[in-house]
């Protein structure tokens, strides 16, 4: 059990890991390692103090991810459906009412960015960044309350997460274009570049 600071919003925190990899050639990128570590521990080493309810979503490896989680969850479906059946996961077991939501593939995201998106709660609207007017629904806090209308939303065919939160007064948390938090090393040739 981990302590949480008493000036932080009290969260969960969902790291999604469940996709297939494609830009990686299959490989899961939250175990893909830059500088000798998986991208998963830097992000993991920068959420861990703000929560005691850390979430991972994976669909395969899960016992390489528990080290870094407090629990796992996997999609429903077994066909890799899209970050939107990680988030409905999540939210199922999240112990508090506000879930931020990141991508295992961050490993740049820093205490501040988590600061401003836990800063930014107001009653049930869902907050995403966004990024020189680009949406980047992997950097979202929502709160878990929504939950039944998201999975609604799923259960008519919906698979966008953006397109869902969209229709719950989602606000934004603007970020500059050239914000390397934000940065998704999702591909061989970016992890070479960077």
């Amino acid at each position: 059990m981990h302590d949480t600071p008493t000036e932080h919003l009290p969260c969960s925190i969902l790291l999604l890991a469940g996709g297939r990899g494609q830009r990686m050639g299959g490989q899961d990128k939250g175990l893909v390692e830059w500088n000798a570590r998986p991208l998963i521990a830097y992000v993991h080493d920068t959420v861990r103090p703000f929560t005691d309810d850390l979430i991972i979503s994976c669909n395969r490896n899960q016992d390489r991810y528990q080290v870094f989680a407090d629990r796992l969850v996997s999609d429903e479906q077994q066909d890799f459906p899209g970050p939107l059946a990680g988030v409905l996961a999540g939210l199922a077991v999240a112990r508090h009412p506000w879930v931020l939501v990141l991508a295992c593939d961050a490993p740049r995201i820093d205490r501040l960015l988590i600061e401003q998106l836990l800063s930014g709660a107001s009653g049930t609207s869902p907050l995403m960044v966004q990024q020189a007017g680009q949406w980047q629904p992997m950097f979202s806090l929502i709160p878990a309350a929504l939950l039944p209308a998201l999975r609604a939303s799923w259960e008519q065919g919906e698979r966008s997460l953006l397109r869902v939160l969209l229709r719950h007064d989602l606000r934004a948390l603007d970020c500059a274009a050239d914000d390397l938090r934000l940065t998704n090393f999702n591909s061989p040739d970016l992890l070479r570049l960077l």
